[in-house]
């Protein structure tokens, strides 16, 4: 006889739930509400999986039509907090698109050494909990890019850095020293975590699959996707800020095997790649040295009529911005294409199969933010 169970994930104990469904320690999920309803077979197998989403409903889409283009940036980082200045970026694209606005050079190279920084930072925080003996490891080299962050934006979580036509302030010689030192401690610690993860992940074999097809249909990218054998990356496939000229150091980490091992291996993978674009980032941000990094805008800024659209490929997927322009300094509509929401999408897919002991391990394989999915 099947048994149906609705579980709250993490430390959602205080969610009407049957059960509480134990992710590892210090998982970007485990705190968020979100209701996972399963029912398993006779051996305890997952015959059907239900994500129950909503629970952190903040209507910021709606929050955005009623703001202008200054207050609108202070709401840009607040749904996906581990890719909160990818997401600042995201809502500038389109605000610049829809007004015509071309960013100093100096700030779009800016921009994108600390959108570089965000993934790493980011995927750290995802592999901290399957590193093994490596976890206090990678979680202060987690803390020594949000403190370098902290030291060029002011905020650890929530940067507010990026402004409609370029960034809130440089980054100075000290601060791509640090970036540069922390780096080198990533790369000596790059083969050790790899084979720590590796480990750890290794049960997830064949576990919670995602076919490329599937991934296709469901609008899933980043990470879960390229695991499944999409490679997307917009970085290399529709460059923005400055990925055009980085395509000689960008590469796209793709697996096949579309399981809970594959997609933690193209986790790890992709950090030397983040870490080369991140050099090469530096290096023009200190060639470039003083110069203009926004372009000066009026206090009232009225978005023409018309619709525009920008996107990037963030830290967890593909994440967009769609602005409905009516010549009033509000958007008329506002509309984000969050990159949690599709992978969310994908878990009634890939779950089913799953013995329940390895229940838990299976969700946290899929990277997401659940402000990001109940934006």
């Amino acid at each position: 006889m099947a048994t149906e169970l609705l579980l709250g994930i993490g430390a959602a104990a205080h969610l009407p739930c049957d059960a509480v469904l134990p992710l590892r320690e210090r998982h970007p999920v485990a705190h968020p509400g979100f209701q996972l309803q399963v029912t398993l077979d006779d051996a305890d197998v997952v015959a059907s999986a239900d994500p129950r989403v909503g629970l952190m409903h903040r209507s910021a889409e709606k929050l955005f039509e009623s703001r202008d283009w200054r207050q609108a940036m202070a709401l840009a980082d607040r749904h996906d907090w581990l890719s909160a200045f990818s997401s600042e970026v995201t809502v500038a694209l389109a605000f610049e698109v829809a007004l015509g606005i071309i960013p100093p050079e100096r700030a779009t190279w800016i921009r994108t050494l600390l959108a570089e920084a965000n993934r790493i930072t980011a995927a750290l925080a995802f592999l901290a909990p399957v590193a093994g003996p490596l976890q206090a490891e990678v979680e202060a080299l987690r803390e020594r890019f949000t403190d370098v962050q902290e030291r060029i934006t002011g905020g650890r979580v929530h940067p507010g850095f990026a402004r409609v036509g370029g960034v809130a302030g440089t980054v100075s010689t000290s601060s791509l020293e640090a970036y540069r030192a922390v780096l080198a401690d990533l790369d000596a610690v790059q083969s050790r975590l790899a084979d720590a993860v590796q480990e750890v992940t290794a049960p997830l074999a064949g576990v919670a699959v995602l076919t490329r097809d599937d991934a296709i249909a469901l609008g899933v990218t980043g990470v879960v996707g390229r695991a499944s054998g999409l490679a997307l990356d917009l970085r290399r496939d529709d460059p923005y800020l400055a990925y055009g000229e980085l395509a000689d150091v960008m590469d796209v980490v793709t697996a096949t095997e579309g399981d809970g091992a594959a997609r933690y291996r193209v986790l790890v993978e992709q950090l030397p790649v983040s870490a080369r674009l991140m050099a090469e980032c530096s290096a023009v941000v200190e060639r470039l040295g003083d110069g203009p990094i926004d372009v000066p805008l009026p206090k009232v800024v009225r978005l023409p009529e018309g619709t525009s659209y920008a996107w990037i490929d963030g830290p967890l997927g593909v994440s967009g911005c769609l602005l409905v322009g009516a010549g009033e300094k509000y958007p008329w509509r506002m509309k984000i294409r969050s990159a949690s929401f599709a992978t969310m999408q994908a878990l009634p897919t890939a779950l089913p199969g799953t013995p329940y002991e390895l229940l838990a391990d299976a969700v946290m394989s899929f990277p997401m933010v659940m402000g990001d999915v109940d934006r």
